[in-house]
């Protein structure tokens, strides 16, 4: 059974960011000059949801939030929209978190995909339907695939590196309790 002291929770709610920025450091790094043909898997997003779905307490909407405004701010893109979308996207997730505890990783990985296909699709909708200069439809679509295709690697990283594994039903209710 893991640790869920108030103590884990309040270390593991500190490391998400802290493993955001190191992303993000990484991400703004200048190792290619070149442009790429490919677009690389949304890690951010990818650590989002697989918390989300795993273990909800330590990922609070408001750390979401933040985590993914600094990003669209480092990354120029629209401030806030894909932060909104992500919080809500990570929102619905945890709201099936419960159901996900007994099933199947198949199952799980495709509530991520689908999720992560609807956030993808309405950010895409509302840049266009504000006139927002956007990256080719082909670099959004391999990059949603290679989120989606990336997510499992993304698991086995938080679960055997971080510890952030499924809930137990037992842990589940020790955490409703404490509420």
């Amino acid at each position: 059974m893991a640790n869920t002291s108030p103590a884990r929770i309040w270390t593991m709610r500190l490391a998400f960011p802290a493993l955001a920025l190191l992303v993000m450091f990484f991400h703004l790094l200048p190792l290619e000059t070149e442009p790429r043909f490919w677009a690389p898997p949304d890690l951010l997003m990818l650590l989002a949801m697989a918390w989300s779905l795993r273990r909800p307490d330590f990922v609070p909407a408001l750390s979401i939030g933040l985590v993914m405004l600094l990003a669209d701010l480092l990354f120029q893109r629209p401030p806030g929209l894909l932060a909104l979308l992500t919080v809500l996207g990570c929102g619905f997730l945890k709201a099936r978190a419960a159901p996900h505890r007994e099933s199947t990783f198949a199952s799980e990985w495709l509530a991520v995909a689908l999720t992560m296909t609807g956030i993808s699709t309405l950010n895409r909708l509302i840049l266009v339907l504000f006139g927002v200069q956007q990256a080719p439809l082909g670099l959004t679509v391999i990059q949603a695939v290679m989120t989606i295709a990336a997510y499992p690697l993304a698991v086995w990283a938080s679960q055997s590196i971080l510890g952030v594994r499924k809930l137990s039903p037992a842990e589940a209710e020790t955490l409703v309790s404490r509420r």
